[in-house]
């Protein structure tokens, strides 16, 4: 099948072409959404009165920078400088490691943990430009597709579409057929891919792999004769672990979290818009992005999705990097759970003892000052939010650091 035939076979779900290019920069430039999200994200401290004229510099500034963009490619190194301004400007240190055991001009499928709509794989893919490889493009869920503005940049942006709304059996089968299709094509063609490794953000810390993720990814090459070891193969699957300091929406995911769990929550439009913009501006102290080794599945005799998740699953959590709120959060809940905790049996009770005791040894490694003044920012950061969703942020944080050590609070007030 020719490149061209591709391009009409998934004109529904894959990123814009070189060719649509221009059409799709002169509607970002007549965008007042996107002068006034640039405005937001750039100067989020800025007087409304200010705004007017403010956004007629934005807009003169947005003019100069898109002037001669009629490439993805050139796009794409415009959104590279954004990224970079991103990190100086809200991430005090961002590291990454692991890139250097990929291979240049070779695909990959980088299946992520997922806590920033755009950010994470923003992050991997200017890393991957760093060490002189090709960004990978990304999956993105259709409820993202209802903002203009915000399609239009991410499909410029090499992003193609997960259709999570349709409805149906036959009809969900047909979108998931062709989603493992495009993956696989955009692989043999040399095009990596990243996607998270399950539907939405990991809201509550926990980062696990849904099997119907890599069962998806299965459902072309089967239909083409290769066996499930083979298609895994092929495609070439790398755990992607991102770890941020502190989650700029952790606000907003306690109170969609506390209000799942009264079963009155109802999502909004432009939340998706408030989260992204949120994720971009606000600070996130030290981000890593840790690839980790290529799974060799060939070798390892995985045979089903369950042990492929499993081993992304473990991946993933071995390389997450913890960092001191984490560790100050299950100090709190412990705190806050200490009648509940005696209560507990012997067994338990040495569990979370080992826990609190791992997390002060990691505390001495800090310098004391150091340590204090951390403390007391995040104590100062959850008092901010309202009572009834500080336990589901402390719970947030405290998560990976639990699932690290194999423990749980399960039944914990």
């Amino acid at each position: 099948m020719s490149e061209s035939d591709n391009l009409n076979l998934f004109d529904a779900i894959r990123p814009y072409q070189d060719h649509e290019v221009e059409a799709v920069v002169k509607r970002l430039l007549q965008s007042d959404a996107l002068i006034q999200a640039i405005i937001h994200t750039q100067f989020p401290k800025v007087s409304r009165y200010l705004e007017k004229p403010l956004a007629g510099f934005v807009r003169h500034r947005i003019s100069r920078s898109l002037k001669g963009v009629n490439t993805v490619a050139q796009f794409q190194r415009l959104m590279g400088e954004f990224v970079s301004s991103t990190i100086n400007k809200s991430i005090s240190e961002f590291t990454f490691g692991g890139i250097d055991q990929l291979e240049k001009g070779k695909s990959y499928v980088f299946i992520s943990n997922h806590r920033d709509i755009t950010l994470d794989s923003a992050l991997l893919n200017y890393a991957l430009v760093k060490h002189g490889l090709d960004t990978a493009e990304v999956a993105i869920g259709d409820n993202l597709l209802g903002n203009p503005l915000v399609s239009d940049l991410l499909r410029l942006n090499k992003s193609f579409v997960v259709n999570r709304s349709v409805s149906g059996i036959k009809a969900k089968f047909k979108a998931l057929t062709e989603l493992s299709h495009y993956i696989y094509d955009a692989t043999q063609q040399g095009r990596s891919i990243w996607i998270a490794q399950k539907e939405g953000r990991a809201k509550d810390g926990f980062d696990i792999t849904d099997e119907a993720i890599i069962k998806m990814l299965h459902l072309w090459p089967k239909k083409q004769g290769l066996s499930f070891q083979q298609s895994m193969t092929q495609l070439n699957l790398v755990p992607v672990s991102i770890s941020y300091e502190y989650d700029p929406c952790d606000g907003l995911k306690a109170q969609e979290m506390q209000a799942r769990a009264s079963r009155q929550y109802a999502k909004q439009e432009g939340e998706d818009v408030e989260s992204i913009m949120r994720g971009l501006a606000l600070p996130k102290g030290r981000v890593h992005v840790q690839v980790g080794q290529p799974l060799n599945v060939k070798n390892s005799g995985f045979e089903n999705a369950a042990t492929v998740a499993q081993q992304l699953d473990q991946a993933i959590l071995d390389n997450y990097r913890l960092f001191p709120p984490s560790l100050l959060a299950v100090e709190q809940l412990l705190q806050l759970s200490k009648v509940a905790v005696l209560s507990l049996g012997e067994e338990s009770k040495a569990r979370f003892q080992e826990v609190s005791r791992q997390a002060r040894e990691a505390w001495d490694n800090l310098d004391p000052q150091e340590l204090a003044k951390q403390a007391a920012e995040f104590s100062a950061r959850i008092s901010r939010y309202p009572s009834k969703i500080q336990p589901y942020i402390l719970e947030m944080y405290a998560n990976p650091l639990l699932s690290k050590y194999k423990c749980s609070m399960d039944g914990l007030p």
